[in-house]
């Protein structure tokens, strides 16, 4: 059998001269898998913050803090809709029970708690001392012009209250996104300088720039989604809220009207 000529030298004596080929493939499939995995090992959530640069750090930083403030305000927002609705279905029974309106705004009115409270507090305050006007005329004395005046007056208050920080929300959803692309841009240009300085474009020279991108624009995404979806929510919910009152500030300008025809 005749010896493998790659494995000769030139006089014959079976030292060995130069790899074969398919051995030099081998290798540097081998290298080429460790940078892979060199590569692929920093790509965890907080390797891809520990690697990014300063900017895209500051961005990812501002982002999650407004997250956590987004769905701490969506919290807040929830259980205080949920509290004032269930406040005003038992003001309500009380109210529609058949018992004296002077007692009830004795017990509920003088002090409110709750914005229905407070509608029915200003509306039957104002009604009370503009009857202990001495000949006042109830029915076209401008009693009912003050009355509505001061409940529209009252809804927009507490509206104002329950609508606090909505505005975050708002600027949020459209925003966020924009300030995660900004941190992807800074990112991408990141990788670029590094492929530059380094002359160099192997997968671990790139991927940890572009992954850092992309992940700033995750955060900015998962940060805007809740913000976008709960001010619609919230805001539907808020406004269902504000026709309740106006429904009963209507149903309860209706009865003091009554009662003033009735006195006059």
């Amino acid at each position: 059998m005749l010896p493998n000529r790659g494995l000769l030298d030139k006089t014959g004596s079976g030292v060995r001269g130069i790899r074969p080929s398919g051995q030099e493939a081998f290798l540097d499939q081998a290298v080429s898998a460790t940078d892979l995995g060199a590569a692929a090992g920093n790509m965890s959530l907080w390797g891809l913050f520990v690697q990014a640069s300063l900017v895209v750090k500051m961005v990812m930083i501002g982002l999650l803090f407004c997250s956590v403030f987004v769905w701490a305000t969506i919290f807040d927002k929830f259980m205080t809709l949920r509290r004032v609705n269930r406040e005003a279905s038992a003001f309500e029974d009380k109210f529609w029970s058949g018992g004296s309106l002077d007692d009830l705004y004795e017990a509920e009115g003088a002090r409110p708690t709750h914005p229905m409270a407070a509608v029915f507090g200003a509306a039957m305050g104002e009604w009370r001392r503009s009857s202990r006007i001495p000949g006042v005329d109830l029915l076209h004395g401008g009693v009912q012009e003050r009355v509505d005046r001061a409940m529209s007056i009252t809804i927009t208050r507490e509206m104002e209250r329950l609508e606090r920080r909505m505005v975050f929300l708002a600027t949020i959803g459209p925003v966020a996104p924009f300030v995660g692309l900004f941190g992807t841009v800074w990112g991408i240009m990141h990788s670029f300088s590094s492929i530059a300085a380094m002359h160099n474009t192997n997968l671990s020279v790139v991927a940890p720039g572009i992954s850092e991108a992309l992940f700033a624009t995750a955060i900015g995404l998962v940060t805007a989604i809740p913000a976008y979806a709960a001010y619609n929510v919230i805001g539907n919910s808020l406004s269902k809220f504000q026709d309740r009152l106006e429904g009963f500030g209507t149903e309860f300008a209706a009865i003091l009207s009554r009662q003033s025809e009735q006195k006059g």
